[in-house]
């Protein structure tokens, strides 16, 4: 069974950093892709952010790229999301998934309809 545990979340000012991290079990974390998505109060779930297995390929949504930074550890079955110059608009829940397809592309991960198990998810605030 994949278990997935993000951390990192918390209260940062606009402008400040956080990096996010997923740690994973039960797959073969390096025949996954992985990604971060977000969900806002009264929106729906987005993708922001998405790797390939090999780590070689990555995907930004559009509202965080030159901002934030994807990465994954895979000795540690580790994902990482550095959050530079954070917005108000980025606050919002965040979860990893792990792409259910092994050696699938990060685009059609972060694109598909089913991202994969979830993880329990990490708040994000970002204060004015």
């Amino acid at each position: 069974q994949v278990q997935l545990v993000e951390s990192g979340g918390g209260l940062v000012q606009a402008g400040g950093s956080l990096r996010l991290s997923c740690t994973a079990s039960g797959l073969n974390f390096d025949e996954h892709g992985m990604g971060w998505f977000r969900q806002a109060p009264g929106k729906e779930r987005e993708a922001v952010s998405c790797i390939s297995w090999s780590g070689g390929t990555t995907y930004y949504a559009d509202s965080v790229k030159g901002r934030f930074t994807i990465s994954r550890d895979t000795a540690k079955n580790t994902l990482y999301l550095q959050m530079n110059s954070l917005k108000s608009e980025d606050t919002a829940t965040y979860y990893c998934a792990a792409d259910p397809i092994r050696f699938g592309s990060a685009y059609d991960h972060c694109s598909g309809s089913s991202p994969g198990p979830w993880g329990q998810g990490t708040l994000v605030t970002v204060s004015q």
